[in-house]
């Protein structure tokens, strides 16, 4: 249980550490000129579905152990 819960928040923390860089790398794609119109929108999300995907992960794990120690009535 002790080890899912800890996977879980490093998984948290690894992935608010890689944010930034995330959003460096699409401001650098955007700024490129390259990408225009609805491909522009649509790269403007990656950050979000970035921190929604690291976010639910973690809370994935940390559900997986509480579930297997008993603590989560589910």
């Amino acid at each position: 249980m002790l080890a899912n819960l800890i996977g879980g928040f490093i998984v948290i923390v690894i992935g608010v550490n890689l944010m930034p860089t995330v959003a460096d790398q699409v401001a650098t794609a955007k700024s490129s000129g390259n990408v225009t119109g609805a491909t522009s929108t649509i790269l403007g999300l990656v950050p979000l579905f970035f921190a929604l995907g690291i976010m639910s992960a973690g809370i994935a794990i940390a559900a997986q152990g509480l579930r297997a120690a008993g603590l989560l009535g589910v």
